[in-house]
Protein backbone atom coordinates (compact mmCIF):
# COMPACT_ATOMS: atom_id res chain seq x y z
CA UNK A 1 0.00 0.00 0.00
CA UNK A 2 3.03 2.27 0.08
CA UNK A 3 4.42 4.65 2.67
CA UNK A 4 3.23 7.64 4.64
CA UNK A 5 5.15 10.24 6.64
CA UNK A 6 3.73 11.03 10.06
CA UNK A 7 4.61 14.70 10.61
CA UNK A 8 6.15 15.92 13.85
CA UNK A 9 9.54 16.17 15.56
CA UNK A 10 10.99 13.97 14.29
CA UNK A 11 8.74 12.80 11.44
CA UNK A 12 8.07 9.05 11.37
CA UNK A 13 7.96 7.03 8.16
CA UNK A 14 5.17 4.45 8.10
CA UNK A 15 5.07 1.40 5.84
CA UNK A 16 1.40 0.67 5.12
CA UNK A 17 0.49 -3.00 4.80
CA UNK A 18 -2.98 -4.38 4.14
CA UNK A 19 -3.71 -7.80 5.59
CA UNK A 20 -6.72 -10.03 5.04
CA UNK A 21 -5.77 -11.98 8.17
CA UNK A 22 -5.44 -9.02 10.54
CA UNK A 23 -8.39 -8.44 12.87
CA UNK A 24 -7.44 -4.94 13.97
CA UNK A 25 -5.21 -2.02 13.07
CA UNK A 26 -1.73 -2.49 14.51
CA UNK A 27 1.64 -0.76 14.64
CA UNK A 28 4.94 -2.62 14.80
CA UNK A 29 8.39 -1.10 15.30
CA UNK A 30 11.13 -3.41 14.06
CA UNK A 31 13.85 -4.03 16.60
CA UNK A 32 16.22 -4.67 13.72
CA UNK A 33 16.11 -1.40 11.81
CA UNK A 34 13.43 0.72 13.51
CA UNK A 35 11.05 0.44 10.54
CA UNK A 36 7.44 1.17 11.49
CA UNK A 37 4.73 -0.96 9.87
CA UNK A 38 1.06 0.03 10.00
CA UNK A 39 -1.06 -3.06 9.34
CA UNK A 40 -4.56 -2.38 8.02
CA UNK A 41 -7.24 -5.11 8.08
CA UNK A 42 -9.21 -5.70 4.93
CA UNK A 43 -12.22 -3.43 4.79
CA UNK A 44 -10.70 -0.72 7.00
CA UNK A 45 -10.17 2.62 5.29
CA UNK A 46 -6.61 3.92 5.13
CA UNK A 47 -7.73 7.21 6.68
CA UNK A 48 -8.94 5.41 9.81
CA UNK A 49 -5.62 3.56 10.12
CA UNK A 50 -3.64 6.80 9.79
CA UNK A 51 -5.80 8.42 12.46
CA UNK A 52 -4.89 5.51 14.72
CA UNK A 53 -1.19 6.01 13.96
CA UNK A 54 -1.43 9.72 14.73
CA UNK A 55 -3.01 8.92 18.09
CA UNK A 56 0.07 6.81 18.88
CA UNK A 57 2.62 9.33 17.59
CA UNK A 58 4.33 9.99 20.93
CA UNK A 59 4.61 6.28 21.65
CA UNK A 60 6.00 5.64 18.17
CA UNK A 61 8.73 8.27 18.50
CA UNK A 62 9.74 6.86 21.85
CA UNK A 63 9.93 3.32 20.47
CA UNK A 64 11.97 4.38 17.45
CA UNK A 65 14.36 6.36 19.67
CA UNK A 66 14.92 3.35 21.91
CA UNK A 67 16.07 1.06 19.12
CA UNK A 68 19.51 -0.30 19.92
CA UNK A 69 22.46 0.19 17.60
CA UNK A 70 24.03 -2.74 15.73
CA UNK A 71 26.93 -4.50 17.46
CA UNK A 72 29.91 -5.62 15.40
CA UNK A 73 31.19 -8.91 16.78
CA UNK A 74 34.92 -8.60 17.40
CA UNK A 75 37.54 -8.82 20.15
CA UNK A 76 36.26 -7.58 23.53
CA UNK A 77 32.55 -7.57 22.62
CA UNK A 78 29.94 -9.21 24.86
CA UNK A 79 27.71 -11.64 22.96
CA UNK A 80 24.74 -13.77 24.11
CA UNK A 81 25.08 -17.55 23.88
CA UNK A 82 22.47 -19.98 25.20
CA UNK A 83 20.99 -17.25 27.35
CA UNK A 84 24.30 -16.24 28.94
CA UNK A 85 26.78 -13.53 28.01
CA UNK A 86 30.25 -14.40 26.71
CA UNK A 87 33.03 -11.88 26.19
CA UNK A 88 34.93 -12.53 22.97
CA UNK A 89 38.69 -12.77 23.44
CA UNK A 90 41.26 -13.03 20.66
CA UNK A 91 43.80 -15.73 21.56
CA UNK A 92 46.72 -17.51 19.87
CA UNK A 93 45.95 -20.61 17.84
CA UNK A 94 43.10 -21.49 15.52
CA UNK A 95 40.35 -22.99 17.65
CA UNK A 96 37.24 -21.56 19.35
CA UNK A 97 36.33 -22.58 22.88
CA UNK A 98 34.26 -21.43 25.83
CA UNK A 99 36.40 -20.76 28.89
CA UNK A 100 34.27 -19.61 31.81
CA UNK A 101 32.49 -16.47 30.66
CA UNK A 102 34.82 -15.95 27.67
CA UNK A 103 34.61 -17.16 24.10
CA UNK A 104 38.26 -17.64 23.12
CA UNK A 105 38.74 -17.21 19.38
CA UNK A 106 41.99 -18.03 17.64
CA UNK A 107 43.14 -16.77 14.27
CA UNK A 108 43.56 -13.29 12.85
CA UNK A 109 41.53 -10.68 14.75
CA UNK A 110 39.91 -9.44 11.53
CA UNK A 111 38.35 -12.90 10.98
CA UNK A 112 36.69 -13.13 14.40
CA UNK A 113 33.20 -12.16 13.23
CA UNK A 114 32.82 -14.71 10.41
CA UNK A 115 34.47 -17.45 12.48
CA UNK A 116 32.19 -16.87 15.45
CA UNK A 117 29.19 -16.90 13.13
CA UNK A 118 30.22 -20.27 11.70
CA UNK A 119 30.76 -21.59 15.23
CA UNK A 120 27.29 -20.44 16.29
CA UNK A 121 25.69 -22.05 13.23
CA UNK A 122 27.31 -25.39 14.04
CA UNK A 123 26.21 -25.27 17.68
CA UNK A 124 22.70 -24.24 16.62
CA UNK A 125 22.39 -27.08 14.13
CA UNK A 126 23.56 -29.67 16.66
CA UNK A 127 21.18 -28.46 19.33
CA UNK A 128 18.17 -28.02 17.04
CA UNK A 129 18.71 -31.39 15.38
CA UNK A 130 18.78 -33.03 18.83
CA UNK A 131 15.56 -31.29 19.90
CA UNK A 132 13.82 -31.96 16.59
CA UNK A 133 14.75 -35.65 16.69
CA UNK A 134 13.48 -35.96 20.25
CA UNK A 135 10.16 -34.22 19.57
CA UNK A 136 9.60 -36.03 16.27
CA UNK A 137 10.12 -39.37 18.03
CA UNK A 138 7.41 -38.47 20.56
CA UNK A 139 4.96 -37.86 17.70
CA UNK A 140 6.14 -40.80 15.61
CA UNK A 141 6.84 -38.41 12.73
CA UNK A 142 9.86 -37.89 10.50
CA UNK A 143 11.23 -34.75 8.87
CA UNK A 144 13.16 -34.90 5.61
CA UNK A 145 15.69 -32.13 6.11
CA UNK A 146 16.86 -29.50 8.57
CA UNK A 147 18.31 -26.19 7.38
CA UNK A 148 19.82 -23.19 9.16
CA UNK A 149 19.15 -19.66 7.94
CA UNK A 150 19.43 -16.10 9.20
CA UNK A 151 15.77 -15.16 8.86
CA UNK A 152 14.41 -11.87 10.17
CA UNK A 153 10.68 -12.43 9.98
CA UNK A 154 10.44 -15.87 11.58
CA UNK A 155 12.42 -18.13 13.89
CA UNK A 156 11.45 -21.36 12.21
CA UNK A 157 9.19 -22.97 9.65
CA UNK A 158 7.98 -26.37 8.48
CA UNK A 159 7.15 -27.17 4.87
CA UNK A 160 4.30 -29.41 3.79
CA UNK A 161 6.79 -32.11 2.74
CA UNK A 162 8.42 -32.19 6.17
CA UNK A 163 11.34 -29.81 5.86
CA UNK A 164 12.34 -27.92 9.00
CA UNK A 165 14.04 -24.53 8.93
CA UNK A 166 15.41 -22.63 11.91
CA UNK A 167 17.23 -19.38 12.50
CA UNK A 168 20.70 -20.18 13.79
CA UNK A 169 20.44 -17.13 16.06
CA UNK A 170 18.25 -19.25 18.34
CA UNK A 171 21.48 -20.56 19.88
CA UNK A 172 21.93 -17.09 21.37
CA UNK A 173 18.60 -17.29 23.23
CA UNK A 174 17.93 -19.20 26.49
CA UNK A 175 17.74 -23.00 25.92
CA UNK A 176 14.07 -23.06 26.91
CA UNK A 177 13.27 -20.68 24.07
CA UNK A 178 15.15 -22.75 21.48
CA UNK A 179 13.37 -25.86 22.75
CA UNK A 180 9.99 -24.16 22.31
CA UNK A 181 10.70 -23.18 18.70
CA UNK A 182 11.77 -26.76 17.92
CA UNK A 183 8.58 -28.10 19.51
CA UNK A 184 6.49 -25.57 17.58
CA UNK A 185 7.93 -26.51 14.19
CA UNK A 186 7.91 -30.26 14.82
CA UNK A 187 4.26 -29.99 15.87
CA UNK A 188 3.56 -28.82 12.32
CA UNK A 189 4.60 -32.24 11.06
CA UNK A 190 1.32 -33.43 12.56
CA UNK A 191 -0.83 -30.30 12.32
CA UNK A 192 0.03 -28.00 9.39
CA UNK A 193 -1.90 -25.06 10.83
CA UNK A 194 -2.30 -23.02 14.01
CA UNK A 195 -5.57 -24.56 15.13
CA UNK A 196 -6.44 -25.56 18.68
CA UNK A 197 -5.34 -29.08 17.76
CA UNK A 198 -1.91 -27.73 16.80
CA UNK A 199 -1.44 -25.91 20.10
CA UNK A 200 -2.48 -29.07 21.92
CA UNK A 201 0.39 -30.87 20.20
CA UNK A 202 2.81 -28.09 21.18
CA UNK A 203 1.61 -28.35 24.79
CA UNK A 204 2.19 -32.10 24.70
CA UNK A 205 5.74 -31.63 23.45
CA UNK A 206 6.60 -28.55 25.49
CA UNK A 207 4.37 -28.12 28.56
CA UNK A 208 4.23 -24.48 29.62
CA UNK A 209 5.27 -23.28 26.15
CA UNK A 210 3.46 -19.96 26.66
CA UNK A 211 6.29 -18.46 28.74
CA UNK A 212 9.16 -19.02 26.23
CA UNK A 213 6.83 -18.07 23.37
CA UNK A 214 6.03 -14.77 25.05
CA UNK A 215 9.70 -14.18 25.91
CA UNK A 216 10.72 -14.64 22.28
CA UNK A 217 8.03 -12.27 21.02
CA UNK A 218 9.15 -9.60 23.48
CA UNK A 219 12.92 -10.04 23.19
CA UNK A 220 13.65 -11.79 19.91
CA UNK A 221 14.54 -8.68 17.91
CA UNK A 222 17.44 -8.01 20.30
CA UNK A 223 19.46 -10.89 18.83
CA UNK A 224 19.39 -9.49 15.31
CA UNK A 225 21.52 -6.52 16.33
CA UNK A 226 24.71 -8.60 16.25
CA UNK A 227 26.71 -8.29 13.04
CA UNK A 228 29.37 -10.82 12.10
CA UNK A 229 30.61 -9.34 8.84
CA UNK A 230 31.58 -5.80 7.85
Amino acid sequence: MGQHILPGNPPVALVLKQSARARRISLRVSGLDGKVTLTIPKGVHEREALDFARSKADWLRKQVAQQVSPVQVTDGVDMPFEGNVLRIASVPGRGISVEGDCLCVGGAPETIGPRVQAWLKTRARDRLAHCSDRYAAVLGCDYIRLTMRDTRSRWGSCTSDGGLMYSWRLIMTPPDVLDYVAAHEVAHLQEMNHSAAFWNVVERLKPGYEAPRRWLRENGSYFHRYRFKD
